[in-house]
C-alpha cells in the first residue's frame, strides 16, 4: 500500500471547498478541511440574509466530497517548520501540504465611531446581527449604506425594495468596476427604488455616531442604522504565523500559487497574492483559484512542475433587489465591456450565477478534477514584467543610495 499524503485545507469557503474536493482525485491523498462553522456560507447571499430573502447557509454534506474530513474549528497559528497547525480548541494537526484559503472580510474602518456604531456585513455572524438590528428598527428609520462596491449596491437595493429609506454614501464613484452604460442603469434602478445615492470624494464618511453619519463636505445625515461595506481585509493568520505577506496581509505566492517562503504551502482565493498582483475578489475567482491550488499540490505530489495560474473573469453580477440586476460582461483582462444585461433578464443571470457558484462545488465533489475555466490573456504577463522591472529599478536606486552614503561616511 502506498504512503498517504495528508493535505490540510484552512478555510471552507468557495476556494477551500473547491480545493478540498479536487484533491480527492488521488487515493493516496487524505484531506482535512478546517472551518470555523459547520455549514458553508455562500457569501454572495449575505445581503439577502440581511434583507430576509435567504438564509445564506448550505449543508456541507451536499457540496463536500465524501473523502474530505471536516474539522469545525479555528487555526490560531501555522508552524511551517514543524508542518502543523495549532487549533483554538487545543492541540495541533500535522500536514504534508497546507492549502491556505482563509478568505476575506471587512477591513477595520479607521473612521471615528464606525467600529462602535456601524454594522459590517462580510461574515455570516455579522449579517445575522444586522438582520436583527434592522428587524428591531422602525420601518421608516433612516438607513445608511457606506461603500458603493458590489456589496454596498446590493445591500442598498435589497433593503430599499422592501420599503426601507436608504442612503448610499459612495465616497467616490458608484460601482467603480462597471462600464459607464451599466453604471447609469444601476443609478436609474436605485433611484426607482428610492435610494438616495451620494457620489464623489466629498461623500466619504468621516465619522459615525449612534444616529448619524458625517461626510467629508461637512454634511451630517440622519442614520438610525449604518451599514459598513467599504474596505477590504483578510485574516491575519499568515502574518501571525511569520509567513511572507503583501501589505494587506495576503499570503505572497508565485504564479503557481505556492508560498514564496515554503513550497509545502499553497494559497487560493481572496487571501492569496500571486506575485504581489492579487486577482479581483469574487466567488468565481475563488473557486477557480482553489482548483488551481489543488492542481499545484497534486503535481508536486506526483513530482511534476506546477503550472502558472491562467484565469480570466468573464463577468460581474450585481443584484438590484429581487426583480432586477446588472450582468456586466468583461474582457479577458478583467475590464468592463460596453455590453451588459439588465432588468429581469439580468436578475435571472445573477440568480444562475449564485446557484452555479455552489453547484460547481457539488459537481467537483462528485467528479473531482472536472471543474474548468476560461484562460486569461497576455495582460497579466505584461503586468508581471512591469512589476519585475520596477522592482529591479528600485533595487538599483537603493544600492546607489547605499553606495553614496558609504562613500560619504568614508
Amino acid at each position: 500500500m502506498s504512503e498517504q499524503t495528508h493535505v490540510v485545507v484552512i478555510g471552507g469557503g468557495y476556494a477551500g471547498v473547491m480545493a478540498a474536493n479536487r484533491l480527492t482525485q488521488r487515493d493516496d491523498v487524505t484531506v482535512t478541511l478546517i472551518n470555523p462553522r459547520p455549514a458553508f456560507v455562500p457569501r454572495l447571499r449575505l445581503h439577502q440574509l440581511v434583507g430576509g430573502t435567504h438564509e445564506a447557509v448550505v449543508d456541507y454534506r451536499g457540496i463536500l466530497a465524501e473523502g474530505v474530513r471536516l474539522v469545525v474549528g479555528t487555526v490560531t497559528r501555522i508552524d511551517a517548520a514543524g508542518r502543523n497547525v495549532a487549533l483554538a480548541s487545543g492541540g495541533t494537526l500535522g500536514y504534508d501540504y497546507l492549502l491556505y484559503a482563509v478568505g476575506s472580510g471587512s477591513a477595520e474602518p479607521g473612521v471615528p465611531g464606525a467600529a462602535e456604531f456601524a454594522h459590517p456585513i462580510a461574515t455570516l455572524e455579522a449579517a445575522q446581527r444586522l438582520r436583527s438590528v434592522l428587524g428591531a428598527a422602525p420601518a421608516a428609520a433612516a438607513v445608511s449604506v457606506v461603500g458603493a462596491g458590489p456589496t454596498g449596491i446590493e445591500t442598498a437595493a435589497e433593503l430599499a425594495e422592501q420599503g426601507r429609506r436608504v442612503t448610499l454614501a459612495c465616497g467616490g464613484v458608484l460601482g467603480p468596476y462597471l462600464h459607464p452604460r451599466a453604471r447609469r442603469t444601476v443609478a436609474r434602478r436605485l433611484a426607482r427604488l428610492g435610494v438616495t445615492v451620494l457620489e464623489g470624494p466629498d461623500t466619504k464618511v468621516t465619522a459615525v455616531t449612534r444616529d448619524a453619519v458625517r461626510l467629508r463636505d461637512g454634511r451630517e445625515l440622519p442614520s438610525a442604522v449604518t451599514i459598513w461595506t467599504a474596505g477590504f481585509g483578510v485574516p491575519d493568520l499568515a502574518v501571525r504565523s511569520g509567513l511572507r505577506t503583501d501589505a494587506a496581509g495576503r499570503l505572497l505566492t508565485d504564479e503557481t500559487l505556492t508560498s514564496v517562503a515554503d513550497e509545502r504551502i499553497v494559497a487560493a482565493g481572496d487571501s492569496a497574492a500571486p506575485s504581489d498582483l492579487p486577482f479581483r475578489m469574487s466567488a468565481y475567482g475563488a473557486g477557480c483559484l482553489g482548483a488551481h491550488a489543488a492542481d499545484t499540490v497534486l503535481r508536486r505530489i506526483a513530482g511534476e512542475q506546477p503550472a502558472p495560474v491562467d484565469l480570466s473573469f468573464p463577468a460581474m453580477c450585481l443584484s438590484l433587489g429581487r426583480r432586477a440586476a446588472v450582468f456586466q460582461l468583461a474582457h479577458k483582462d478583467d475590464t468592463a465591456m460596453r455590453l451588459y444585461v439588465g432588468g429581469r433578464a439580468g436578475a435571472k443571470l445573477k440568480e444562475l450565477s449564485c446557484s452555479f457558484s455552489v453547484k460547481h462545488l457539488a459537481n467537483e465533489a462528485r467528479k473531482p478534477g472536472t471543474h474548468s475555466w476560461p484562460a486569461g490573456d497576455k495582460r497579466r504577463e505584461q503586468l508581471l514584467v512591469q512589476a519585475q522591472l520596477q522592482s529591479q529599478s528600485q533595487s538599483q536606486t537603493e544600492r546607489g543610495r547605499a553606495s553614496t552614503a558609504a562613500e560619504r561616511a568614508a
